[in-house]
């Protein structure tokens, strides 16, 4: 029997019907599974060049101002098509659009164990830039087209643990792959580790091409009552949006605010990424697998703490503080890494609170500017936040690299780190409360 309007129409106020809380369950549970392996491969093929440095620098002969530049410059690549690759995806759809990328970048970074020298390492890491541009940005901007805005942070985090996850599962892993297969067939561990790990990304590639759907209006798996009720939540979710046209984009001042917020993060996000090993490896620790293994606890705390905060965020309907005190514990856990570096345990708890709150910050950062982007202008707007904020990943790396080399010491890039959190966080109080609570 089919259901009448008044049965599936969610309230406009109070709390939703039970028919719309089963449906947006089961949309989730279709969706999130998938994007979330999604971005667990696509995240273990940007950073696991961390791991990899272990070995790599010694047989190519690279100092950690090389391996920091050559980490970094695949944001550049990323950069240059961010905006291109997303209204490509908004245009022609998530499905076919993904998959392509998923698929380039995996060959790409499976290609990277043949290189041998700097330049080629810059080289492929730049290619991986441009392969992966439009991913993070194309899934933001995919879960805008089934969740509205009260939804949309808690699934943005289930998506974005996937961050927490790649170093919780790829640590361990990548530090056995690397110990276990090193002079395999000649080869050394880390070119088996960019060889093992970059297939997985090829194969979800054409998992989604064959079961990822583009739209409400696609998706065969809902009924018609279904479709109505997330396709009218999310009409009402737009009409205070604002579609603007590319050109208003580049100029617009929340736009670049927005941008500056999260060039801000990320640079205590890829600082942490790119040389958690290294700084492991610092505190008396040089077993492969053994950092690996104790790499994965930061991740695993992060994992806890994004779900708890995202869940608060969405219960109250706030946003900033949301986000402004995990940035700032993200500072302290800096710092406190950096002053108890020559105890293990101790530099371990402060790598987990720095990874926790830098990795709680992100995907409720989302939160902001989806708050009043739509359409097109959605896509290029969500496109140029992260392009310029994820520049970010090229210059965090490089500076933690030149500062360590300079200074033979990681305390001066990791108080870098914790200064650009504060700032981000303070920038994120800034934004008027009524712009983005809802």
């Amino acid at each position: 029997m089919a259901r009448t309007a008044d049965s599936v129409q969610s309230p406009a106020t109070g709390t939703p019907s039970a028919f719309e809380e089963a449906t947006y369950k089961k949309v989730a549970w279709r969706l999130s599974p998938l994007l979330l392996i999604c971005y667990v491969v696509a995240y273990l093929d940007r950073v696991n060049v961390g791991f990899a440095k272990l070995q790599m620098a010694a047989d190519l002969n690279l100092s950690d101002a090389v391996y920091g530049f050559g980490a970094g410059i695949f944001f550049f690549g990323y950069f240059i098509f961010e905006i291109p690759s997303n209204v490509i995806l908004h245009r022609v759809g998530a499905r076919v659009w993904i998959a392509r990328i998923m698929i380039s970048w995996g060959v790409i970074s499976a290609l990277t164990m043949f290189i041998t020298t700097p330049t080629m390492f810059y080289v492929m890491r730049f290619l991986l830039g441009v392969a992966e541009a439009g991913f993070f940005p194309g899934i933001i901007l995919y879960l805008t087209y089934w969740f509205p805005a009260q939804r949309r942070g808690r699934m943005t985090t289930l998506f974005m643990t996937a961050i927490a996850l790649s170093g919780l599962i790829g640590g361990p892993v990548s530090g056995w792959i690397m110990k276990r297969f090193d002079g395999t067939n000649d080869w050394h561990g880390w070119q088996w580790l960019l060889l093992l790990e970059g297939i997985p990304s090829i194969v979800v590639g054409l998992v989604v091409f064959f079961k990822l759907d583009d739209r409400i209006s696609k998706a065969k798996w809902l009924t018609a009552d279904e479709r109505a009720l997330l396709e009218r939540n999310i009409a009402a979710d737009n009409v205070a949006k604002e579609d603007m046209p590319i050109g208003k984009i580049l100029s617009s001042p929340k736009v670049w605010l927005m941008s500056l917020i999260y060039f801000c993060f990320v640079m205590g996000l890829y600082g942490v990424s790119f040389w958690l090993p290294t700084i492991i490896k610092a505190t008396g620790v040089s077993d492969a697998l053994t950092v690996g293994l104790l790499s994965a606890i930061p991740y695993g705390a992060a994992v806890i703490g994004m779900l708890l905060v995202a869940r608060s965020a969405d219960k109250r309907g706030e946003r900033r503080w949301h986000i402004a005190i995990p940035a700032f514990i993200g500072a302290l856990g800096l710092v406190l890494s950096v002053v108890w570096s020559a105890n293990t345990p101790l530099a371990m708890l402060g790598l987990t609170l720095a990874t926790m709150g830098i990795l709680t910050t992100l995907p409720l950062f989302w939160s902001l500017p989806t708050a009043f982007l739509a359409g097109t202008g959605a896509a290029a707007g969500i496109a140029m936040i992260n392009s310029l904020g994820n520049l970010a990943g090229f210059l965090s790396p490089y500076l933690v690299g030149w500062l360590k080399q300079a200074t033979a010491s990681n305390a001066s890039g990791m108080y870098m780190l914790a200064g650009c959190l504060i700032v981000g966080a303070l920038l994120v109080l800034s934004v008027p409360a009524r712009m983005v609570n809802r």
